[in-house]
């Protein structure tokens, strides 16, 4: 192995903790991931943040939440609070996103990921309260500040989607530890169902993890909704599709917002197409 691997920080924290390792070359893996395999097989994802606070958020969900995804995730067996380098088991099967749109593996995976999601939710959930509507509205404001100064708003968009951040502020709604980027690249599918990406796992509105696959992927193909939430158990209730629906503000600013700041098309793109669909 070259000097340079062996100065990589991620290499010299899964040495101390499973002993020596080979990289598995892979380049579809961002920058930030490197695929290992120690001398025994076993194969890892070493993934260095370059937020601390990124880091800070997926170690606690490690540690803290995953347990209730019932083996549905990967392990976390190392890491170094001084480089924010997590060492991960890596999961079998392949991304989600890899599917063949209108398989029965893909509507499968929208079963499993119904099933393995409603288990985080169950043992997480808080009854219905006003102030995680407050709490979002504040979120959604404020992404409306950053619009505001790239002129991404028209006056009447504008006016609607505050007009939403209103009606999140007065709403009650339950909460539980939520995903927050629950969709199918962050699964992994085969013989099973693993989710991974903890990076953004917190405590938020329990209907606002589902925001992802309702705008990206169930708005074409209703089947892989009815397919998910058969395996959650339950289908939302009206008030919880409303509330859904005004999340889609959240959505939609947000891509805006990204997609201008990163020069990114595709999210600008989406996020204009989620915008028309507010009413």
């Amino acid at each position: 192995m070259s000097s340079r691997a062996d100065a990589d920080p991620r290499i010299e924290l899964a040495r101390q903790t499973v002993g020596a390792v080979s990289i598995v070359a892979d380049p579809s893996l961002p920058s930030h991931l490197l695929q290992l395999v120690d001398t025994r097989g076993t194969t890892y994802f070493a993934k260095q943040h370059a937020s601390q606070a990124r880091y800070v958020q997926e170690t606690h969900a490690y540690l803290t939440w995953r347990v209730h995804l019932l083996d549905r995730a990967p392990e976390l067996v190392g890491r170094q609070d001084s480089t924010h380098i997590l060492l991960i088991t890596a999961v079998p099967g392949w991304s989600g996103d890899a599917l063949l749109p209108g398989s029965d593996d893909e509507e499968k995976a929208h079963h499993d990921a119904g099933g393995a999601l409603r288990a985080l939710h169950h043992a997480t959930n808080r009854r219905s309260t006003a102030d995680m509507g407050g709490a979002l509205a504040d979120r959604l404001r404020s992404w409306v500040a950053r619009a505001d100064g790239t002129d991404l708003l028209s006056g009447a968009e504008r006016k609607l989607v505050l007009q939403i951040a209103d009606e999140l502020a007065g709403a009650c709604m339950d909460s539980a530890v939520c995903h927050l980027d629950y969709q199918p690249r962050n699964w992994r599918v085969g013989e099973g169902f693993w989710t991974v990406d903890f990076e953004h796992m917190r405590r938020d509105a329990r209907i606002r993890d589902f925001a992802r696959l309702e705008f990206r992927h169930w708005q074409q193909a209703p089947r892989l909704r009815e397919a998910f939430f058969t395996g959650y158990g339950s289908q939302p209730s009206d008030t919880e599709q409303r509330l859904l629906e005004r999340f889609g503000a959240i959505e939609a600013v947000t891509a805006l917002v990204r997609g201008h700041e990163q020069n990114d098309a595709v999210l600008s793109a989406h996020g204009r197409t989620v915008l028309s669909q507010l009413s």
